[in-house]
């Protein structure tokens, strides 16, 4: 609460809104935020992100304030109506959509996926079709009743549960939700054949907001994608697509050792065809370089406002080239685990 008035003058002196706080949180054990403080203490949670590198663009996130809602049925309702307005043509937009808080005794209802959007993966005789990642998520779904086509791109439904205990209610994200691009390559044509193909809104859905010691559990939110988040760990991961085998081969390299770097010239490739796309359907993506060093334009702002940036080096440095980024090469602001605003790990019911 001190900090929404020291960084916003206009709301006056926090005195008079803190006694009010505290009379109500003696009342009913919780309190309840202006939607001011609810869309200034998201922003900040975008800010204090530690793993985030696209942080420059805190102050624009859209805020949906949805805390009237609680009913799974609402709840898929408004995740789908998030990812058109996030996805947006292609011209992707941060947007996070705040739901019922929980108060004392009374949870609020979850959503099971780690995205919004993700893939489904498919045991079939001793492998996994798809993504390898979505496995347990599948299982659990096929369990409620979901009919699944057993594809590697099969956009898994959204499980939302709205009480401990109770069955998840699932629902087949709209097509019109689910933004993808086809991926090929500028130079390979054949790249086309391989079929791969990505969501473009990364929105997470498996963390809670937490403002001021209120605790929102079900407040997806999203950026845009970085390439290597796709070209060099969702495909190439082998837990994941494991795909690196695959172009290497097509690309007619040595595989026979790793001095001949076919892992590398494969991961770039990988990446050179996941930038290319994004860019030839129009849908918003940035490349790790130039993320880079708008990374260092966000710590030399907040350092001349006073601010520290705590970054964990290990997720800012990207994942391919890193010693080429500016970001590689320095240290940051300790991450300090208390630090609120934030988004946290959700806890168990």
């Amino acid at each position: 609460m001190r900090r929404f008035h020291q960084e916003q003058p206009a709301a006056g002196a926090p005195e008079e809104r803190l006694r009010a706080v505290l009379d109500e949180i003696g009342r009913t054990g919780t309190y309840v935020h202006t939607p001011a403080e609810l869309a200034y203490g998201a922003r900040l949670a975008w800010r204090n992100a530690a793993r985030c590198i696209g942080r420059l663009y805190w102050r624009s996130l859209v805020v949906r304030d949805l805390r009237h809602l609680s009913s799974a049925d609402d709840v898929a309702a408004e995740c789908f109506e998030h990812l058109r307005l996030a996805g947006n043509g292609g011209r992707i937009r941060p947007v996070i959509s705040v739901f019922a808080p929980d108060r004392p005794g009374r949870p609020a209802p979850r959503i099971l996926n780690q995205q919004l959007v993700r893939y489904a993966g498919h045991h079939v005789d001793g492998a996994v079709v798809g993504d390898p990642a979505g496995a347990a998520l599948t299982a659990r779904a096929r369990d409620l009743g979901w009919k699944c086509a057993e594809d590697r791109f099969e956009v898994l439904p959204l499980l939302v549960q709205e009480r401990p205990g109770e069955r998840p209610s699932w629902y087949e994200v709209p097509e019109d939700a689910a933004l993808e691009v086809p991926l090929t390559h500028p130079e390979h044509d054949w790249f086309a054949e391989l079929g791969l193909r990505w969501y473009a809104v990364p929105a997470i859905s498996d963390m809670a907001l937490e403002i001021g010691g209120v605790r929102y559990p079900t407040a997806p939110f999203n950026g845009w994608y970085m390439g290597t988040e796709i070209g060099a760990r969702n495909l190439a991961d082998a837990e994941r697509y494991d795909m690196l085998a695959t172009v290497a081969g097509r690309l007619g390299l040595d595989t026979s050792h790793d001095r001949t770097l076919w892992r590398d010239r494969a991961l770039v490739e990988l990446n050179l065809a996941v930038l290319h796309s994004f860019q030839e359907a129009g849908v918003t993506m940035a490349d790790h370089h130039t993320e880079s060093h708008r990374f260092l334009k966000h710590v030399a702002q907040e350092a001349r406002l006073g601010r520290p940036t705590p970054a964990d080096w290990s997720w800012i440095v990207p994942p391919v080239s890193g010693g080429l980024t500016p970001v590689y090469h320095r240290y940051y602001d300790p991450v300090d685990a208390s630090l609120r605003p934030a988004f946290v790990a959700r806890e168990p019911w």
